[in-house]
């Protein structure tokens, strides 16, 4: 059990690296200069933003469906069934949100029919 005082510390600490995590886009990665020196500066916000949300996606992906995979088959079924599912959807609507509330809710269902 934590006293206050370092509950205290504990929440001051966690709320900085919060804090910190909103703001490192807006400190260290402002709007170049149009020419010059922050040419170079402009092409590598680009190719950070378009290179890493699919990489930041795919790596929590293939975390999620790590786990149950190397469990039991009963357990990974609804993990495997709904990242089909909402692949299957995505592909078909092309809606983000449809794709995930769909895979999330199969995912719910299927956890309470299949694993209890």
């Amino acid at each position: 059990m934590t006293g206050t005082n370092e509950a205290l510390a504990l929440t001051f600490v966690m709320g900085a690296v919060i804090l910190f995590c909103r703001a490192f886009p807006f400190l260290f990665f402002r709007e170049p200069p149009a020419e010059g020196a922050g040419s170079r500066r402009a092409a590598f916000l680009n190719f950070v933003e378009k290179i890493v949300p699919p990489a930041a996606m795919t790596v929590l992906a293939f975390n999620s469906l790590a786990g149950p995979l190397k469990g039991n088959l009963r357990e990974a079924i609804p993990v495997l069934s709904a990242a089909c599912f909402t692949a299957l959807v995505h592909l078909w609507k092309r809606n983000p949100l449809i794709s995930i509330f769909g895979g999330t809710a199969l995912y719910m269902v299927l956890e309470r029919i299949v694993v209890r």
